[in-house]
């Protein structure tokens, strides 16, 4: 590393001599809620302060979203079966990643059973309708409570989800 100001070489001392502990959550410690239909959500991380959202889903053939706008950025990472945006041509398949700007809006069409995402979310989801206008919110914290609840709901108790 090339250090040109004697401050960045404080920054970098700071960080070596004040690390921050890795946080780790097992494959088995986190379950998938049931959505309805055979549909999945598991919530992995949430930073509260700057609405950042890790989940992961495990959709069903023939599941849609509603349409909705993202404030942030987002990342998807398919991991089997496919699925697509009514308002795109592109397939995303297993071994797809995808990168969506914020301000992009579209519709989630799953077209195999069982297709599993995994989602890096900033900002909220704003939900739309036929209008294009918006009728609800999504943010990671009400995502971590309505993923909560339902583990509380369907029997897992309250899990370990990675929360800052």
């Amino acid at each position: 590393m090339l250090i040109h100001h004697e401050s960045e070489k404080s920054v970098v001392q700071h960080i070596v001599d004040h690390p921050s502990p890795s946080m780790h959550v097992g494959a088995d410690e986190l379950p998938f809620v049931d959505l309805g239909d055979g549909n999945m959500l598991k919530v992995i991380q949430v930073f509260r302060t700057e609405n950042v959202w890790i989940t992961e889903n495990i959709f069903q053939h023939g599941f849609v979203s509603p349409k909705h706008l993202h404030t942030g950025n987002v990342w998807g990472h398919t991991t089997s079966g496919s699925w697509k945006y009514k308002e795109s041509d592109f397939i995303n398949r297993a071994g797809s990643f995808l990168y969506e700007p914020a301000s992009s809006a579209h519709t989630l069409e799953v077209l195999e059973d069982d297709t599993r995402v995994r989602w890096h979310i900033h900002g909220a989801n704003l939900n739309l309708d036929a209008n294009d206008e918006v009728v609800s919110i999504m943010t990671g914290e009400a995502r971590l409570a309505y993923y909560l609840e339902l583990c509380e709901e369907q029997g897992f108790g309250r899990p370990p989800v990675i929360v800052h």
